[in-house]
């Protein structure tokens, strides 16, 4: 299943690259600070966004951050299972 999800990241990558390349020299950016100019500085910084968050899901950046919140949501499940089944007080866990 993660295989088809880096593929399908992949070309949700390779579409933004291609249209941010389509469409920057069609772009009207250094005419001054016209609606035009607004209009391609935001619809750049979009694309960017779009980029970055593929990018970023790729490389697993927060894979780690992930892991552990699973960790967490784990032993949380396990706490409360405890407290229902009256086998003691909810433990605190230390760093």
């Amino acid at each position: 299943m993660k295989k088809v999800k880096d593929f399908s990241n992949l070309l949700y990558l390779s579409m933004a690259l291609g249209m941010l390349m389509y469409a920057i020299p069609r772009l009207e950016v250094g005419n001054g600070f016209t609606l035009p100019t607004v209009f391609s500085i935001v619809w750049i910084g979009f694309a960017l966004l779009i980029i970055g968050a593929q990018l970023h899901y790729i490389l697993g950046v927060d894979e780690e951050t992930r892991k552990e919140l699973v960790k967490v949501k784990h032993m949380k499940k396990w706490q409360m299972q405890q407290v229902f089944e009256g086998k003691g007080k909810r433990l605190q866990v230390r760093k």
